[in-house]
């Protein structure tokens, strides 16, 4: 009797004695996030620094051999992963002035892969893309282009935001705007249709037909902010204006004042370059062969510099990383952290990397990836996993509460097809969680804008980011337990069941057809 009371005395020792060591290091990392946090210094040096990542870019490149270097200076050992080829692109200067009926230099830009002007630049009438009765009435007009700027996106009614429109607009007015947008974005969609051309062959036509270049805008609705995505021209520059300038040079056309534009677009072809993903990790003590993942895409668009999409998810990673390394620097799994390259193009670099490392598919103990923006996390979904309750319920139980009481919990929930990286883990079957956050208006100020810079972090946020996802890690790690790997049938919008997403093939070799 006295031995069986003295094992449960060393048995409950044990127990106080582990927990309150995971206390001690829970308590350093929350200590070290907030005393010595590194996060601005970090976003300032890649975002101002670097700048945006458009994969294939110089500064794509920069920014891994950066991303190396910073690891080594925390004693993490880093390395870029090579899993493709890219066109490769460098943007310069883009500067594009009204010169007639008046003078004003214009807020726009080029797009990405834009061929650049001649030398000095274009100077050019704007014409507006007109109506047609059918695609043949599109062959006839299309000789009127030769040496001329074209441009085809809708001109909006209103440069003002649902939510300006909503706070201020009598409900007469409200009502009167909501259909003349409609009507707009309609007649034009018939517009681009009655063409013939699909969006990227339209450029194509114009440009063949002798077009000196073409001219977007892609409101994001939401004040100053445009959506910066690809050209699709070939020979010519495609330029995205702001709405405030797109629509006075379209009403200027429209009213027969024949405005002119000179613009001057510069940028470099730089041949094919490779793509990599940059990977950190913090070797595991009892279990190396055994991981736990966090997970990021480092790559952007070239609008602003990516500080939303996703440098808030990069800075947290590395931060995550760097306090792990000095409070917990021998886990029990291996810790490893992925910056993907190309995710904007289709989860490019996170599928090589699962393709390219499928034996280590099975070992993952879980993955935690966090892409849409700055804000606190907000959800988390068990993603199709029918015991994730369980583990992640034990995980998180040690965030501090000021952390977790906000976030809804969805669970076993469904997985998720795409969206970000994630998405290629949860494909082979890897428990992969998206730590996903509060919007601060990300979808039309930030996400894929000309406004996505250092300015629009919510340094706090991240933080409060860091503390979750380092527990969440730290706790993973030392969990006895592996992780279930059971899944549910997954369900679809209307209750009917549906498959588990199909792994799908990176693309090895992009951006040059």
């Amino acid at each position: 009797m006295k031995k069986r009371n003295l094992m449960v005395l060393f048995l409950l020792v044990g127990q106080l004695t582990f927990a309150q060591a995971q206390n001690e290091v829970i308590d350093k990392i929350i200590k070290e996030a907030n005393t010595n946090s590194q996060l601005e210094t970090i976003a300032h040096e890649l975002m101002d620094g670097i700048g945006p990542r458009l994969v294939g870019s110089p500064q794509m490149q920069k920014a891994h051999d950066w991303a190396v270097q910073k690891y080594g200076s925390w004693g993490i050992p880093a390395r870029n992963e090579k899993w493709g080829e890219w066109r490769g692109w460098q943007r310069g200067i883009t500067h594009i002035d009204l010169v007639s009926p008046w003078v004003k230099t214009l807020s726009g830009t080029q797009l990405a892969w834009s061929p650049a002007t001649p030398k000095g630049g274009v100077r050019a009438e704007v014409v507006i893309l007109p109506e047609f009765a059918d695609s043949l009435a599109f062959q006839r007009w299309l000789p009127n282009v030769k040496g001329k700027l074209v441009m085809i996106s809708v001109n909006q009614p209103t440069g003002r935001p649902d939510y300006n429109w909503k706070e201020f607009a009598t409900e007469e007015s409200l009502a009167k705007i909501r259909k003349e947008k409609e009507e707009a974005n309609r007649a034009w969609a018939v517009r681009l249709q009655r063409t013939g051309k699909d969006r990227r062959g339209l450029p194509l036509a114009l440009e063949q037909a002798g077009a000196v270049g073409i001219v977007t805008s892609y409101w994001s609705q939401g004040f100053g902010a445009n959506k910066i995505f690809s050209a699709y021209t070939k020979k010519v520059p495609t330029i995205d204006l702001s709405l405030e300038d797109y629509g006075l040079v379209y009403r200027l056309a429209e009213s027969g004042q024949k405005p002119t534009l000179n613009l001057v677009a510069e940028s470099k072809e730089t041949g094919v370059v490779p793509t990599f993903n940059t990977i950190a990790e913090i070797k595991g003590s009892e279990k190396p062969d055994e991981y736990v993942m966090l997970s990021a895409h480092f790559d952007s668009w070239d609008g602003g510099t990516g500080a939303t999409d996703n440098g808030t998810g990069t800075i947290m990673m590395m931060e995550v990383m760097r306090i792990l390394k000095q409070v917990y620097p021998n886990p029990k799994r291996t810790i490893l952290v992925g910056h993907w390259g190309s995710e904007e193009q289709g989860l490019n670099g996170s599928r090589a990397f699962v393709q390219d490392h499928a034996d280590m598919m099975p070992k993952i103990q879980a993955l935690f990836n966090q892409d849409n923006g700055t804000g606190r996390v907000a959800t988390i979904s068990g993603q199709g996993f029918v015991k994730a309750y369980d583990y992640l319920g034990r995980w998180i139980s040690k965030v501090p509460d000021e952390i977790t009481k906000d976030i809804k919990y969805t669970f076993p929930g469904n997985p998720g097809g795409g969206g970000s990286d994630y998405a290629s883990f949860l494909a082979a079957g890897v428990p992969a969680f998206s730590l996903s956050s509060l919007s601060w208006s990300y979808s039309n100020y930030t996400w894929h804008t000309n406004l996505d810079t250092y300015d629009k972090i919510v340094f706090d946020d991240v933080r409060s980011n860091v503390i979750l996802a380092a527990i969440l890690a730290y706790m993973a790690s030392e969990d006895n337990e592996k992780a279930s790997r059971e899944v549910r049938v997954p369900v679809g919008q209307r209750g009917e069941p549906t498959a588990w997403p199909a792994q799908r093939t990176a693309t090895r070799k992009g951006g040059m057809d």
